[in-house]
């Protein structure tokens, strides 16, 4: 008989998004007419920006010739496009990373699930509450924790609560972890962190022989550049820190896929005997293991985003959204709503009025605004009594969803 990883039978009754979209389905089911405006799940909506399309044009026409056809590539990237992240992404930030520790992926969502895979299944950890749900429920999966309390916390995980009085971006926990999972921008809450809370996190980390998992994702949303981008403008973090950053977001890559992890030869984790060991090797052997390399076409559109054209046009692409964001912060703020983030990320966190719970303001604005937000509980217990309002849209949609929102809770 084969037997189920019984772990998964620990896992919440289903993953967030697609029950946003069971939910959604039964009521546009039902209504056919109604006009839904979707600020839920955060999938871009602009088309790709016109340097990227011509690259991929290029890219397909050259797979079709014999001098050009290219089939397994590195499992690493491709030499043109992780020069090209190394010189945009961390050189013009003071940051030096050398080409065999960073990995080209189909996702950072991917990397992020997959990453707990070179840790052994007793290693400790901690996450932000709210969280991106992939950091736990991916180690749900392998093991790592006991079952869930009526709050949909997990036995044997350390949540740090995300709150306003804090910012959205606590500091270091008190208690032993192994590893801390790090979100910057921050999704849910839309919260950047500062310098001070990143050097606090890697000097944490130095001292308590820790791995930190940073996930910057967002890190194109940042409007203020004296803010850390990359974890290794903080001193020390080479030794502590596996950065993720992802193409999804900042090029509209989210179906394309292409994104890449960081991880410095200097991190290291320790086995059972006590020998060090570069966790760079582990993921380069568990690369190599499950991943044949994202498609060259790809990498040619994503190395595209660097060029001077493909820079311009997708940082106007990012200010379209962040305006977006604006007008929901402004707009909702303006009607009665208590409004954070949304100034350095694609999303605004929003409590919930009337004291509704997360998921019953979720049915309220879908059957009140037909508008689909994303209720704050999906991320963490301490996401209850908030909603995630996303700024991937039309002006023309976010206009009109801040109208109706309005006048369902006037």
């Amino acid at each position: 008989m084969a037997r189920i990883n019984e772990h998964f039978r620990k896992l919440q009754a289903g993953y967030l998004f697609p029950e946003i979209g069971r939910r959604v389905r039964q009521f546009t089911d039902a209504n056919p007419d109604a006009k839904v405006i979707r600020l839920g799940i955060g999938d871009v909506t602009l088309p790709l920006a016109p340097a990227i399309v011509e690259a991929l044009r290029e890219a397909s026409a050259e797979m079709g010739t014999e001098d050009g056809f290219h089939g397994y590539g590195p499992e690493n990237g491709y030499e043109f496009l992780v020069e090209a992240i190394r010189e945009h992404d961390f050189a013009s930030r003071g940051v030096a990373i050398e080409a065999d520790e960073i990995f080209v992926s189909d996702g950072s969502k991917q990397d992020s699930g997959n990453i707990q895979e070179i840790f052994g299944v007793d290693c400790r950890f901690a996450v932000t509450d709210p969280v991106y749900p992939v950091y736990v429920d991916t180690n749900v999966m392998a093991g790592r924790t006991g079952a869930a309390d009526d709050d949909g916390r997990y036995e044997g995980v350390t949540y740090l609560p995300a709150t306003a009085e804090n910012g959205f971006m606590p500091g270091p926990p008190d208690a032993r972890v192994d590893i801390a999972y790090l979100c910057s921008p921050n999704n849910p809450t839309g919260a950047v962190a500062s310098r001070e809370n990143l050097a606090a996190w890697v000097a944490w980390a130095r001292a308590n022989d820790a791995v930190l998992i940073f996930d910057a994702a967002y890190d194109a949303f940042i409007q203020d550049p004296s803010l850390p981008r990359s974890i290794y403008e903080i001193d020390g973090a080479r030794e502590c820190a596996i950065e993720m950053r992802s193409f999804s977001k900042r090029a509209g890559f989210t179906g394309v896929r292409c994104a890449y992890t960081v991880i410095p030869r200097e991190v290291t984790g320790s086995t059972v005997s006590g020998e060090r060991v570069p966790l760079r090797d582990l993921w380069s052997r568990r690369h190599a293991t499950k991943f044949n390399s994202v498609p060259y076409i790809i990498q040619r559109g994503a190395a595209a985003v660097f060029s001077p054209e493909g820079q311009k046009q997708t940082r106007e692409q990012v200010a379209y959204y962040m305006a977006n964001a604006e007008l929901l912060r402004s707009g909702l703020g303006a009607a009665g709503f208590t409004c954070h983030g949304g100034e350095h990320a694609p999303y605004v966190w929003v409590r919930t009025p009337e004291e509704l719970t997360s998921w019953d303001c979720f049915d309220r604005l879908l059957e009140g605004a037909h508008v689909v937000c994303t209720p704050g509980s999906g991320f963490g217990a301490s996401g209850e009594g908030y909603f995630r309002i996303s700024a991937f849209n039309s002006r023309e949609n976010v206009e009109e969803a801040i109208s109706r929102v309005s006048r369902v809770f006037a």
